[in-house]
């Protein structure tokens, strides 16, 4: 689907190493033709719209490959003559056909060149028939590291899946592999496996086969739009249960598959996902696959986002492998897999970047639902204390939108950087509205794919701020603002330094032993008296408009609840000197304070 321009592989998962985020994709000193033929739309791309995969996949896990093939319906939206499919090495395109007859295709490298007989008029709808076959790359330490898994469980059975976020789906299936364009009208999956394992695939089991050779063929339906790196096989021995999830668009059909020995340890702990969907559809709106339902799938490895058929592999236990990554102690109080990686599927599924330099918009906010759920749970203090604490996290190595045309996202900095970048504009609008503002994106990019730049002009215009600069200052540069100033007696003075021109970012101060204040600083000295300077920021009223969930300023959300461990003191910013007896500011800006003379 080429989505309408209305904004991730695209990192869904991380890994650490002193808590520090690794990349899905490598680094390079240089890109290649090859990577201007994967990462962007080219005349071989741009004359058709996919709208639907109905794909079979075989895997071998003796012989560790795969067979199968994938019926790729598409609308042309302009003429054209030759189809870019995206089919990595060393995997095999045997044949395409078009109408029952016989393509010519050319490789070129981890791409082959389809030629149809004759120009494909605008305004068809036709359907190619790929059959593939090979022995995928295998996953090394995987998800970062992506390619086939071809594992045994503890009993000696076989496991298998793939995980493909970065490197993406077409190293095992031809396909459209762009995040710009998803199936408008989803995905058939069929897979084959032996008669003693399980296949699970995105979506809605619709039927399981007996082939009358040791095998069973699972057919997954799934009928909304998803992204290439999400459309996922798992086959292994597995059990599951079922509930159902009284939400805010009625019922949610919510499953949960482990291998048939962990079943007792799953059972209490996937118990949060029930929690995790209630205070997602609080803060972010309904959520948004309930045609395919939602399902946690045990994975031998640690997590990923897949559409209607999460990845999960943290041991059923609390943490980040039993870490907390924010240091505070919260972060050991809920599953990290469990929502962090379900949060993708309000930012990275629901609303997908069309580039993945623009990475930022699935990892930032995904970063930051880990805030709004233990703010959920445990109240805001408890919230801030988690945000702040990430930002040990932060490396400020390069900036966080990456390059685009190429498939390579920025720093590792999109989620803690994006996140706290979220929480200062949560800090300017207040929590009433940026719940709207969460709201709005959901609903206004339902399905879509997106560019930073339209998430970016949409949360200005529902903050009733231009915050263009903010967004530059944290997302196109390395650079922490330093915010520095002068007291001479009663009088404050106060500019914006190492910042973009014209960073105006208000601040909320503390000035001598007065109330909290907020001040406007620019990169020019301003001056206050110290007691009647600074302004009360304006809150901008919700957007009621299709946000009827949200009317409710408290919305159902629960009292904070549960024993959490001791509060930071506010009045310390997060990074740096947090000022002075006369002037320090509120910890919830991510900026360094300094003072001068």
């Amino acid at each position: 689907m080429s989505r309408k321009l209305t904004a991730a592989v695209c990192l869904g998962l991380f890994s650490f190493f002193g808590g520090h985020a690794q990349l899905l994709t490598p680094e390079k000193e240089a890109y290649s033709h090859a990577d201007s033929l994967r990462g962007s739309v080219g005349p071989e791309r741009a004359w058709w719209n996919l709208l639907k995969y109905e794909l079979q996949v075989e895997p071998d896990f003796a012989g560790k490959s795969l067979k199968g093939s994938n019926a790729v319906t598409f609308a042309a939206v302009s003429d054209g003559q030759t189809m870019q499919i995206d089919l990595q090495e060393p995997m095999q395109l045997v044949a395409a056909t078009w109408k029952k007859k016989a393509l010519k295709f050319v490789r070129e490298g981890n791409v082959f060149h389809l030629r149809f007989p004759k120009p494909v008029k605008a305004g068809s709808v036709e359907t190619v028939v790929l059959q593939y076959q090979g022995v995928p790359k295998v996953a090394v330490r995987p998800p970062w590291g992506g390619g086939w898994i071809w594992n045994k469980d503890e009993h000696g059975r076989p496991w298998m899946t793939v995980a493909d976020e970065g490197l993406g789906l077409s190293c095992w299936l031809p396909c459209k592999d762009h995040l710009s364009d998803e199936p408008d009208s989803g995905v058939v999956m069929h897979i084959v496996c032996a008669d003693s394992l399980m296949g699970i695939g995105n979506g809605r089991l619709r039927d399981k086969h007996a082939n009358g050779n040791g095998t069973t063929t699972y057919t997954w339906v799934v009928t909304n739009p998803i992204n290439s790196y999400d459309i996922i096989p798992y086959i292994g021995k597995y059990v599951n249960w079922n509930y159902v999830f009284d939400g805010v668009k009625g019922k949610l059909d919510c499953n949960f598959w482990v291998l048939d020995y962990n079943l007792e340890k799953a059972k209490p702990q996937f118990k949060q996902a029930d929690t995790m969907l209630r205070a997602f559809e609080y803060w972010m709106g309904p959520y948004p696959f309930y045609e395919d339902g939602y399902k946690l799938v045990e994975a031998p490895h640690l997590g990923m986002e897949h559409q209607s058929n999460v990845a999960y592999g943290n041991h059923f236990a609390n943490g980040y492998l039993g870490r907390d990554l924010s240091g505070t102690g919260w972060g050991l109080k809920w599953d990290f897999i469990i929502v962090h990686e379900s949060g993708h599927e309000w930012f990275g599924n629901n609303i997908t970047d069309k580039d993945a330099a623009d990475m930022w918009v699935h990892e930032g906010f995904t970063n930051y639902t880990e805030t709004l759920y233990t703010t959920y749970l445990y109240g805001t203090e408890a919230g801030n204390d988690y945000c702040i604490g990430t930002r040990k996290n932060i490396d400020n190595d390069k900036p966080v939108i990456g390059i685009y045309g190429v498939n390579k996202e920025g720093s590792g900095d999109m989620y803690y950087k994006g996140g706290n970048m979220l929480h200062m504009i949560r800090q300017m609008i207040g929590d009433s509205a940026f719940r709207g503002l969460l709201h709005g994106l959901q609903s206004t990019f339902y399905h879509k794919t997106v560019t930073t730049q339209e998430i970016e002009n949409y949360i200005s215009s529902y903050a009733h701020r231009d915050l263009s600069k903010v967004f530059d200052q944290y997302l196109r540069t390395t650079k922490i603002p330093v915010l520095s100033y002068q007291s001479s007696g009663e009088m404050i003075s106060y500019r914006w330094g190492n910042c973009v021109k014209g960073f105006d970012m208000p601040v909320k101060v503390f000035i001598g032993g007065l109330p909290e204040q907020w001040i406007y600083p620019t990169d020019s000295w301003q001056t206050l008296k110290a007691g009647t300077g600074g302004k009360v920021l304006e809150t901008p009223q919700l957007d009621m408009k299709a946000l009827s969930p949200v009317a409710n300023g408290t919305g159902g959300r629960p009292r904070p609840r549960g024993p959490g461990p001791g509060i930071l003191t506010v009045g310390a910013t997060g990074n740096g000197t947090g000022g002075d007896g006369n002037f320090s500011v509120d910890r919830n800006f991510y900026i360094v304070v300094k003072k001068q003379g």
